[in-house]
């Protein structure tokens, strides 16, 4: 016996004009399973935010949207189904690497200096991203390296991909195959693309042009280099780009971005792909910018409102309905973030100063990994400005 009555047929003895009446009233079917294995990947995913600007953005239309993911002004946050969708498109990378195999093509889907994924990056350290291979060996061309991107697309997505090429249908793809060419030093790429629901396989060479692999660099190195937010594509938040941009909120509803140290006036990116502090006078490590620290202040540009004022670790502003709101606090309050040497766990070097024992005057906790343990002489607390 079913489980359920089927939908759309009438238990006996129902005639069709109370039939609705019941079936309106029907609770959805319960999924437990599948509700765990959603809930399974969104326990698993990472924080939300990427520590680089990605080449998969780049080719984005609008700069400052790539300047709030840069400046983490808005978490990725998705559902299971969503991240268990994005975990299709990584395993297809599998298959499409045994497939070239197959027919004698010589697939490098690991960098042979450091076995792991291709990671390129440019003089700044801060824009680049993972290469899914590089090839030789390819029936059309024997002899010539390619830069391999491997893609999964919808029916639609792939029936545009076939009638228009990927510059026209995929630009992000297409930008991000110029970037990693001009980055790895590579004249062409080879696109490969499987429509997942039928399985059919679109392939196309991509030739390396210069001159947008320079244009690209130089759209990074202003994104990254930038203090404030670029220009809008559009000053109209119904416009269709703007609708669909994670970052809209943010962008024109007067949203405020998360606590953190890229959403900080004090943080600024610093060469090798770190960033520094300048209120604390040290570099910030992964951890450390996601954790933010109590001297935060906001990019003003974060804040809907009018700067009116501003000391050495606050800002005043004008709101909208006429009153101030103070970011920060008066210069004057003891610290309670210092700067130190490096976490014995997690090699972060801002700490939070909490009371002392005994002869130690104060104890360090790490910002970054919340350990303790790291006690202060009432001489190393003078040198470091920490009140007694």
């Amino acid at each position: 016996m079913p489980d359920h009555q089927p939908a759309g047929r009438a238990p006996a003895g129902l005639s069709p004009s109370n039939q609705d009446q019941v079936m309106a009233v029907l609770p959805s079917p319960a999924c437990p399973t599948i509700t765990a294995i959603y809930a399974a990947y969104e326990a698993a995913a990472d924080s939300g935010y990427r520590a680089h600007l990605g080449a998969s953005l780049i080719g984005t239309e609008c700069e400052r949207a790539i300047w709030y993911s840069f400046r983490w002004a808005t978490r990725a946050r998705h559902t299971g189904r969503l991240l268990r969708l994005f975990d299709t498109g990584n395993l297809a990378e599998a298959r499409f690497v045994a497939d070239l195999r197959r027919v004698g093509v010589t697939v490098l889907d690991l960098d042979p200096a450091t076995g792991r994924q291709w990671n390129l990056r440019d003089a700044s350290g801060h824009f680049g991203g993972s290469m899914d291979a590089v090839a030789i060996g390819l029936p059309e061309a024997p002899s010539t390296w390619h830069v391999c991107e491997f893609k999964t697309h919808s029916a639609k997505s792939f029936a545009k991909l076939k009638a228009d090429g990927v510059a026209a249908s995929k630009p992000l793809h297409w930008a991000q195959m110029q970037a990693y060419m001009q980055l790895a030093g590579l004249d062409r790429a080879f696109y490969l693309a499987v429509c997942k629901d039928t399985d059919e396989l679109y392939q196309e060479r991509i030739r390396h042009d210069a001159e947008s692999g320079l244009r690209i660099l130089a759209k990074a190195e202003r994104i990254i280099g930038a203090a404030r937010p670029p220009a809008r594509i559009s000053q109209d938040p119904a416009w269709w780009q703007c609708r669909f941009c994670d970052h809209h909120a943010v962008c024109h509803a007067g949203a405020a971005p998360e606590r953190h140290c890229r959403s900080c006036l004090h943080a600024s990116p610093a060469p090798g792909g770190d960033w520094h502090c300048a209120r604390h006078h040290a570099p910030i490590g992964r951890r450390e910018q996601e954790a933010g620290c109590a001297a935060h202040l906001y990019l003003p540009d974060f804040v809907a409102a009018e700067q009116v004022d501003a000391g050495e670790d606050w800002v005043s502003y004008r709101l909208p309905d006429g009153t101030e709101w103070r970011d920060g606090v008066p210069a004057a309050a003891p610290p309670d973030i210092v700067a130190h040497l490096p976490c014995r766990i997690c090699r972060a070097t801002i700490y939070r100063v909490g009371p002392g024992k005994g002869p130690h005057i104060a104890e360090l906790i790490c910002t970054g990994c919340k350990t303790g343990g790291r006690w202060l002489s009432k001489v190393d607390a003078a040198a470091m400005g920490v009140a007694a």
